[in-house]
């Protein structure tokens, strides 16, 4: 028998919306709910391979439920302008993927569906509709099933599972809705019943006019009675709004929409718009004749180094990738070279080429252990892509090509590289982000590579010492904890946890949840003042993850001469900051005394040999002062005050000497605070004080810069006209939380707008400073090599005899690698280990 599947449309895209979180391309446009729709519509178009197929939606304009009763759906609220947005390309997905969309002014969605049902009855056509609403459940028959596509799964309903869960035919639905009406729809039913009722009444009478011809039913209580006899009017006309129309003159046949399957070139081009690459994947999709022959890929040609030297000559451009294999790209051809690596040297040492690659840190690692110092690479198309868009979720090759060329690819594809290059580099031209990349992202790619091949070295018997006398603590604090509990139990569990806190010892005010008691960390602090318990729990897990994290984990990831070569991920966040991984070197806990013990551990290679450490001394502060212009506190910077006693004495009316310690710190916490936006709410938390008092230490911090308040209003102004924010050095830092309807997502956008220019300034100056403090170690022959960055820090390994001259140019460097109106101090140190140079 053939099959006929036909769509809710409205109700797909609105469960797809509020079912996954909000995605946006590139260009800003919401996706989120045409790719759920894709994957719900989909994974029924494969389950059911239907003859026929379309998708029905609703239009603005008025029904004729809405002729009959004015009150038809009022009250329901505003659809959301990013839901909103999204339904012209649901339309247009939907014709790409082989459906034939129907919309009808004067009727709903659900009676295309009934309509269309209707017609495959006559036909002999199995038909299914697909829905998230169960208004569609009444045109279930023997012919006719629904898939309710629920939060988890979608749920095939035929008149046996219809029966088995309502306890009345399917047949029937329409009367027990009449009943219990429909607040989504505003569809009345009887004041006081209820489903429960409704079903109970139509499953004994049969239908709403056999339960109305016998009233008064002896069989029915007094109140039951008199609320139908009551509500008798309202019973049909909700009958009548509730019933779905099965006759909607709709002008097609089944064979107007037979189903023909995808229109690859039409999904592609919108797959590729909307950055569905997995979707490109998934369907198998392909780009059209005219984008294929633009980029199409050359014959690969296998060579040994003679013929590679040959063929490169010359050759202006070259695309190098080396993943399992080595391959070659000029334009040309393509190869993949057989020989051995060494015998390339001559290619990388050649001035006049431009290399063009993927993950260039990489490659020169793996040169390196092959003998070649190649550092040289002109472009690498993944920095560049995160130069463009650095808050991209993937930087992956397979990514890009789907992002910027349209194509479907696995794996790292040679004849894609140079298309890809020109690409993304006329896209960071017109960007006016050429020095962002060429000079920042690229030559810090190679100090990088070197830094992860020289690694850090650390004490292995120290930590192994340390982590004994951590486990040592550990029991300490378990014994404790045991003991104040009145029983054993596991710490670490958040159910047992919980059970004892809030069952056993009855500590107050907090919910139960289906997953147990919470007991994180914000919970535990404030339990604080009920039970002694609580610090040291607090106390426990701090030592188990010091312990664990650090003690064992930096052991674990030395290698046998107790060398750790960290990953630094130049991708990894949206504000142009390094990250660190495998292990997280910065990371490192400092703020207290047991976490700070850890740096002792990082110890030079050898004897005769130091470490030097310089930090930047509140750049983001300064950096704050020099975007915004605030003559007050450029000047407290440059007479060298102390910028929280300075901030204090301005803020709370008090002369510097009579600054405490208290009101420095609270000046601390909203100097601080007012560079990442930060609330009167959130700082009420931070200080343990009043939302009123917060919002007065705010307003007096404005009033007394007033240049800074002028600048975070303006940004967040800029920031909504623009859709981002840039660095002194030209980062973008895209912000689509500010176009969503929700407030919270619009005001962490408008955070996030206040404080990624002056954090992403801060990251560009440090990757400066590294670039130069590297060239000039290098330049000058110093025995000394950068080897690890930790945000505003770095930390340099160097030969006792050069120490004085190193520390002298690491300062130099750091403080002159960009011009402010604010000096940027450097605070250096030198050490036998990292925890001495402070």
């Amino acid at each position: 028998m053939k099959k006929l599947l036909v769509i809710d449309g409205n109700s797909i895209v609105n469960r797809a919306f509020y079912g996954i979180r909000l995605l946006t391309n590139k260009n800003g446009v919401y996706t989120n709910a045409i790719f759920g729709m894709v994957n719900i519509i989909m994974k029924q178009i494969e389950a059911l391979s239907p003859d026929y197929c379309a998708i029905a939606f609703d239009l603005k304009a008025p029904t004729f439920r809405h002729e009959k009763y004015d009150e038809y759906k009022a009250g329901r609220h505003a659809t959301p302008p990013e839901l909103l947005a999204q339904f012209p390309y649901a339309k247009i997905c939907a014709k790409a993927l082989g459906m034939t969309v129907l919309e009808k002014e004067g009727y709903e969605a659900d009676d295309i569906l009934g309509t269309l049902s209707a017609m495959a009855e006559k036909a002999g056509v199995e038909a299914y509709v697909l829905t998230g609403d169960r208004d569609s459940l009444q045109l279930i028959t023997d012919n006719t099933r629904v898939l309710l596509a629920t939060n988890t799964d979608t749920l095939l309903f035929d008149k046996n599972a219809f029966f088995e869960k309502y306890g009345v035919d399917s047949s029937q639905f329409v009367d027990v809705k009449a009943l219990m009406g429909d607040s989504s729809d505003n569809i009345p039913g009887v004041p006081g019943i209820g489903e429960k009722t409704a079903l109970k009444l139509i499953s004994e009478f049969g239908s709403l006019d056999a339960l109305y011809g016998t009233l008064p039913a002896p069989t029915l209580t007094k109140g039951v009675n008199e609320k139908l006899e009551k509500g008798k009017d309202s019973a049909f006309l909700s009958q009548f709004l509730a019933r779905i129309c099965l006759d909607v003159p709709l002008d097609v046949t089944l064979e107007d929409v037979a189903y023909h399957g995808i229109d690859g070139a039409a999904a592609y081009e919108l797959f590729t718009e909307l950055e569905f690459s997995a979707f490109i994947k998934r369907f198998r999709l392909s780009a059209p004749e005219t984008a294929l022959a633009e980029n199409a890929p050359s014959e690969k040609k296998r060579v040994g180094a003679e013929e590679l030297l040959a063929a490169l000559a010359g050759k202006e451009t070259v695309g190098v990738l080396w993943n399992e294999e080595l391959f070659f790209a000029d334009g040309d051809a393509l190869y993949e070279y057989t020989g051995d690596v060494t015998a390339l040297a001559p290619i990388f040492a050649d001035a006049t080429k431009r290399f063009v690659c993927y993950d260039c840190k990489t490659l020169y690692k793996r040169l390196e252990a092959a003998g070649i110092s190649f550092r040289g690479a002109y472009h690498d198309v993944m920095l560049g892509a995160y130069v463009l868009s650095p808050a991209e979720s993937s930087f992956s090759f397979e990514r890009l090509c789907a992002l910027y060329l349209g194509q479907a690819v696995e794996g790292e594809d040679i004849s894609l590289l140079l298309p890809l290059y020109r690409e993304i580099e006329n896209k960071i031209k017109e960007n006016g982000q050429e020095a962002l990349l060429h000079e920042i992202e690229m030559p810090l790619a190679a100090v990088l590579a070197d830094m992860e091949l020289v690694g850090c070295k650390v004490d292995l018997a120290g930590l192994e010492a340390y982590g004994e006398r951590l486990g040592a603590l550990e029991a300490e604090y378990r014994e404790r904890i045991y003991v104040q509990a009145g029983k054993e139990f596991n710490i670490n569990s958040p159910k047992q946890l919980g059970e004892v806190l809030f069952d056993w010892l009855k500590l107050p005010g907090f919910k139960k949840t289906k997953n147990g008691y919470s007991t994180n960390a914000e919970i535990l602090e404030k339990l604080r003042p009920y039970h002694p318990i609580i610090e040291d729990i607090l106390d426990y897990r701090q030592v188990a993850k010091l312990r664990s994290t650090y003690a064992e984990g930096l052991a674990k990831n030395a290698d046998g001469e107790g060398i750790i070569h960290t990953h630094f991920k130049q991708t990894g966040t949206a504000t142009g900051r390094l990250s660190s991984t495998e292990p997280n070197l910065q990371n490192i806990p400092i703020k207290t005394e047991l976490g700070r013990e850890f740096r002792r551990f990082f110890v030079p290679r050898e004897a005769g040999r130091v470490l030097i450490d310089a930090d930047y001394s509140q750049i983001e502060l300064r950096l704050l002062a020099d975007i915004a212009g605030d003559e007050t506190m450029i000047h407290a910077f440059k007479m060298g005050e102390d910028i929280h006693t300075a901030t204090a004495a301005k803020v709370f009316g008090v002369e510097p000497e009579a600054v405490t310690a208290e009101l420095r710190k609270r000046a601390k916490a909203v100097n601080f605070g007012i560079v990442y936006g930060i609330g009167d709410f959130s700082l009420a938390e931070d200080l343990h004080t009043s939302r009123a008092k917060a919002r007065e230490y705010i307003d007096s911090y404005l009033a007394t810069y007033p240049a800074i308040d002028a600048y975070l209003k303006n940004i967040v102004k800029s920031a909504y006209e623009c859709g981002f924010v840039t660095t002194a050095f030209g980062r973008r830092r895209y912000i689509p939380e500010l176009k969503e309807s929700n407030k919270m997502r619009r005001a962490f956008g408008e955070r996030v707008a206040m404080n990624s220019p002056i954090q992403g300034t801060a990251a560009d100056i440090i990757k400066i400073a590294m670039i130069r403090v590297a060239k000039r170690l290098s330049d000058e022959g110093l025995d000394a090599r950068l080897i690890l960055q930790v945000h505003d820090e770095l930390l340099i390994e160097a030969s006792e005899t050069v120490a004085d001259e190193v520390l002298t140019l690491l300062r130099e460097e750091m403080e002159n690698a960009a011009a402010l109106a604010v000096p940027l101090d450097v605070e250096v140190g030198v050490g036998l280990n990292w925890f001495e140079c402070h």
